[in-house]
């Protein structure tokens, strides 16, 4: 699976202090518990450190950074619906915080299910948070002034793919699989994503379209060091392909059976 927010720009959170460029704290102690909070190295420590900011400092310029570290520590847990909210509240208090979009975006995505009441409700959040990213990243400035434009080119590419993976996911759910080809793909040009190749070969499954979907997920097989998990999938979904396939070309075959869901492509955190 994708590697998640937490991993890539907390991680670069955590290791550039540059972050702190632009906003200013107030005062020595807000320094030493934005330090403290920066330097957490687990989750729970994270929100503690987040919330001691939070509290103390309530009109620190910090507020979403704050918000945003509990997110993606409440995503690192596993926590779904901490998750949204803390998201929610980060872009309440930063309205152009597209990395809480994103975070929005794919968390919803693939926790709506299709027989859920509030389900097309989902799916309108996730496209306005993803489209929202979208708009965002282009003119995104650089969160530390270290990174080179190498750098920070392929971080907003990655940013990028995210939103596009978030759309397909949420095309797949409306069963609209041309569509959802089209957001994976876009989402593959940015970057090759062995999980969003699977994504895509999924998605071409379900749409007929098996000779590409095979394809697809030979191509996946064949990269180098690929997650177990993954390849895994991929071999499963390329039998189920072959499958299928053989079942469409015998004109006297039963009616097939409606298309199951596409597999839920996520490698567990360790």
């Amino acid at each position: 699976m994708k590697q998640t927010i937490l991993n890539g720009v907390l991680t670069l959170a955590l290791a550039a202090p540059g972050l702190m460029a632009q906003p200013k704290p107030k005062s020595q102690a807000e320094v030493d518990a934005l330090k403290a909070m920066f330097a957490a190295t687990t989750a729970d420590a994270r929100i503690a450190a987040a919330e001691n900011v939070l509290t103390k400092y309530a009109d620190t310029d910090f507020k979403a950074v704050a918000l945003y570290f509990e997110a993606a520590s409440y995503e690192q847990k596993g926590d779904y619906e901490q998750t949204v909210v803390f998201c929610e509240r980060t872009i309440e208090a930063d309205p152009n915080h597209y990395q809480a979009m994103l975070m929005l975006a794919q968390n919803i995505a693939q926790h709506t299910k299709e027989f859920d009441l509030d389900r097309e409700e989902k799916l309108a959040k996730v496209e306005k948070y993803a489209k929202g990213a979208l708009i965002l990243i282009p003119n995104a400035p650089k969160p530390n002034p270290t990174l080179t434009d190498d750098q920070w080119g392929g971080a907003k590419k990655d940013f990028t793919a995210q939103a596009h993976v978030a759309l397909g996911v949420a095309a797949m759910a409306r069963k609209k699989y041309d569509v959802a080809e089209a957001e994976f793909k876009s989402a593959i040009e940015n970057k090759a994503d062995p999980a969003t190749m699977v994504r895509l070969g999924s998605a071409y499954t379900l749409d007929g379209k098996y000779d590409d979907a095979i394809a697809q997920f030979d191509k996946v097989m064949a990269m180098a060091d690929i997650n177990a998990q993954i390849k895994q999938i991929a071999q499963a979904e390329r039998v189920r392909a072959i499958q299928k396939k053989g079942a469409a070309s015998k004109p006297d075959s039963p009616a097939a059976p409606a298309n199951p869901a596409p597999p839920q492509v996520e490698v567990k955190k360790p």
